[in-house]
């Protein structure tokens, strides 16, 4: 029952199952239907969700209804967002499903061209962009108030299907928050808001950048007449190509000998000296090590150990024989009471006297 105006007041069971059924309805009549859905009490966590909630609160003129908003989004009622350029829609469950419609202004060119030239260098990647990853300073460039990527209460139109007349309902508020939730999985729908691309950021990431040397220096480059005097060759004067763009022209075959000799002279050992070859050494026999599984350790065993399972190994015998010997005993009793009986009637038969009592002695 309603009262001064007022919607009666409606459970949140209630509200869900009476909202599952309006999109059961529209998913079958082929509408895509995303929910928002926030684990815990923290509604963003990644730096694109945080940064868009941030924004809103920092505005005075959504501080009393952003309360209700956050309430709303953590219990699951935007059971659909979609977010596409310069536009929001979203349906939240209430007293009714409401129809939420936000319409965002594209970000300004010049405003995007600052922002872009102030960043440039700064991001590397499209994957660094997206994730968050860069410094404090390009952070604070991409999140200032009425200069970054984030809008303003200015450039915001608000419209829900609700009764109430105030300017931003609960229900516009827990989709504001919905969007900040779904930037963390998709923070390139920020972009697609604002009608910029994202590339443009990272567009200017390897200019500046100093290039590598193309050619190697010629204190790398070893000359001709290098090779000749270390391995003794007489270089063929066809080879000077070899060096050609170093700078060192070929020597003389004169020069050559004169050089090779001279390096035999001042080496003579070397030159003379037999190659001696190293003989190979015999194999030693090897020794095959017992192979354990792992996990497997071999324990001592102590004396007192010894001890208590030759007790046990006693003590196992004797209750396994126990039924025998109990057996036996009752055999051998039996056996005396039958022998005692017989006795006792072999004795009555022959006139065998029966052994005085109190009972049974004769009168006087």
């Amino acid at each position: 029952m309603a009262y001064w105006g007022y919607s009666p007041y409606v459970s949140v069971a209630a509200r869900r199952r009476k909202a599952e059924r309006e999109v059961a309805k529209r998913r079958k009549a082929g509408q895509v239907i995303t929910p928002v859905t926030v684990e815990g009490r923290t509604i963003a966590k990644t730096f694109w969700g945080k940064a868009w909630c941030e924004n809103l609160e920092s505005y005075s003129d959504y501080e009393n209804r952003l309360p209700r908003g956050r309430t709303y989004v953590r219990n699951g009622s935007v059971v659909d967002l979609q977010i596409s350029s310069g536009s929001i829609l979203a349906l939240v469950s209430g007293s009714e499903l409401y129809e939420v419609s936000l319409t965002i202004t594209p970000l300004p060119k010049t405003i995007w061209k600052s922002v872009c030239e102030d960043c440039a260098g700064a991001i590397d990647s499209l994957v660094e962009l997206l994730q968050g990853r860069f410094s404090k300073g390009t952070m604070e460039r991409l999140c200032r108030q009425k200069a970054g990527l984030f809008p303003s209460p200015g450039e915001i139109r608000l419209r829900c299907s609700c009764p109430d007349s105030a300017g931003m309902c609960k229900h516009i508020a827990a989709v504001l928050y919905g969007v900040g939730a779904r930037l963390d999985h998709k923070p390139e729908l920020l972009f697609v808001l604002r009608g910029v691309d994202q590339k443009d950021l990272i567009a200017q990431a390897g200019r500046g950048v100093p290039l590598a040397a193309a050619s190697a220096t010629s204190s790398r480059v070893m000359a001709q007449d290098d090779l000749s005097d270390i391995f003794g060759l007489d270089m063929a004067p066809g080879d000077a190509a070899i060096g050609a763009g170093t700078g060192t022209s070929p020597a003389s075959p004169a020069k050559k000998k004169a050089r090779v000799l001279a390096k035999a002279a001042s080496q003579p050992e070397a030159m003379s000296a037999p190659k001696v070859t190293k003989k190979a050494a015999p194999e030693k026999a090897t020794v095959k090590k017992p192979v354990r599984l792992p996990g497997i350790v071999k324990k001592a065993v102590t004396p007192a150990k010894k001890a208590l399972a030759k007790k046990a190994t006693v003590r196992k015998a004797a209750v396994k024989e126990a039924p025998a010997k109990k057996a036996a005993k009752r055999a051998t009793v039996k056996e005396a009471v039958v022998k005692k009986a017989a006795n006792v009637k072999a004795g009555g038969a022959k006139g065998s006297l029966v052994p005085v009592t109190p009972r049974n002695k004769p009168l006087r």
